[in-house]
């Protein structure tokens, strides 16, 4: 059983091991760390689950209990916990939110004292602790009381400090849409923009508790764009709910994900000298439109296994200034995090400086891709499903050199992932429906 996925622990708040006594043990060993190495305090926040603050209560009990300080944000970004690792000096930092998935999940994530996501050797050590306590948490008595620290006020005003010193921009009145999804950046978004500048219509910023997510935001950004375009607006942007993912529209109203601002950023970064020879790295995931566009740049493009990490990975493997995934997690090597309202600011930056407006600039063609979901209870591996096997057979065969399949298990929900990519839309549907249709009847749900 493994308890992290790709992105941290994962799941149903309040079931293990996002339950109270798994949390409280989770702070404790966390905190144990940081004292040992003498690097207090623990920067604790999340996002807006109705959930996150009695869990942000039980870790910082653990915390508490383990003799640790905590600098408590409130209500943060994932990336903003990282930039206040940075800021703070702090051992570590730990943001609640389960990012895109429902209401009804919650996560935990574990940054270092570099910003950077926990290594896997120590996800892997704290994962064998709470497995080996699992039992005895079950049977145990209820843990400690444990109430959210009190917001200290002052994180959010130097996360958006650190954000405007990262990339200073003067927008000049440029007219955004912001979808924050009613999620961390529902203050926080508007304000960074605003800061730098923007003249800022918002929308999706009355957090309930259970609307994040729900119908807006990242996910769902046909709204966001829908209002850029009757608005008037020079751009859009869409927040998942941690706000570490940004998706995008240009004045026309046309949706701009991660490929097309990898595309944008690296022309632009390389005409600045700013692009190091490493150029870009996105994933398996990302279109082969990306790839071929950058090469015709002389810009280098290489994938990584999804993943914000496996992304970081590489980018330090190859020396490359940008990288990310298609969802809109782009990873900037101003930023230990990927930071959707960093890389928003990049974006407003260059169509500011431009003159000119997004729609020209998002230049990106991309070959037909589709991408289809199909639940999966448990993750058998693939090659045990012998179905399955012979439909991506037949599929490779179908589309011969003309295209790709690639089939993965989501790292963060029960999902198997399964994209189609080719040179003819309705062939790349077809072949799409088939594998769905297969692993709908083959795989436990």
């Amino acid at each position: 059983m493994r308890l992290f996925g790709t992105d941290g622990l994962r799941g149903r708040a309040g079931e293990f091991p996002l339950d109270d006594a798994s949390l409280v043990r989770i702070g404790r060993e966390l905190g144990r760390r940081v004292v040992r190495e003498g690097r207090p305090p623990v920067v604790l926040g999340g996002d807006t689950r109705e959930s996150t603050q009695r869990m942000i209560g039980r870790l910082a009990a653990g915390l508490a209990e383990s003799g640790c300080a905590v600098a408590a944000a409130g209500v943060m970004t994932t990336p903003g916990i990282a930039e206040l690792v940075l800021e703070c000096r702090a051992g570590a930092g730990v943001s609640v939110s389960a990012s895109h998935n429902p209401y009804e999940d919650n996560g935990v994530k574990i940054f270092g004292p570099d910003g950077r996501k926990w290594p896997d050797e120590d996800e892997q050590s704290l994962e064998q602790i709470l497995l080996a306590a699992r039992d005895s948490l079950a049977d145990a008595p209820d843990s400690p009381d444990g109430h959210a620290p009190p917001r200290d006020p002052s994180l959010a005003r130097a996360y958006l400090d650190r954000l405007a010193g990262l990339m200073p921009a003067h927008l000049s009145g440029l007219a955004i849409v912001v979808d924050a999804g009613n999620g961390a950046a529902w203050e926080l978004g508007p304000a960074a923009l605003t800061r730098a500048g923007a003249r800022v219509e918002s929308m999706s910023v009355a957090p309930d508790g259970r609307n994040i997510n729900r119908g807006c935001g990242a996910l769902h950004p046909e709204g966001m764009a829908r209002r850029t375009k009757e608005s008037g607006a020079a751009m859009g942007v869409a927040f998942d709910g941690d706000a570490d993912r940004s998706i995008f529209a240009d004045e026309s109203g046309r949706i701009l994900d991660g490929d097309d601002v990898l595309w944008i950023v690296a022309r632009e970064w390389k005409r600045q000298g700013r692009l190091a020879p490493g150029g870009v790295v996105g994933t398996v995931m990302s279109n082969f439109g990306l790839e071929a566009a950058l090469a015709r740049e002389g810009i280098a493009f290489h994938r990584a296994a999804v993943g914000d990490r496996n992304v970081a990975r590489m980018m330090e493997e190859k020396g490359a200034t940008i990288g990310g995934e298609t969802s809109g997690h782009i990873l900037l090597s101003l930023s230990p995090a990927g930071d959707g309202i960093l890389t928003c600011l990049t974006l407003a930056r260059i169509l500011s400086e431009s003159g000119g407006t997004l729609g020209r600039l998002a230049t990106l063609e991309k070959v037909p891709q589709t991408l289809r979901n199909v639940k999966a209870a448990r993750r058998v591996p693939l090659e045990d499903v012998p179905a399955l096997v012979r439909a991506v057979r037949r599929a490779e065969e179908s589309l011969g050199g003309r295209g790709r399949v690639f089939l993965r298990y989501s790292g963060t929900e029960a999902l198997l992932r399964i994209l189609v990519e080719g040179r003819d839309e309705k062939e790349v549907l077809a072949v799409a429906d088939e594998l769905e249709a297969v692993a709908r009847r083959e795989l436990p749900h």
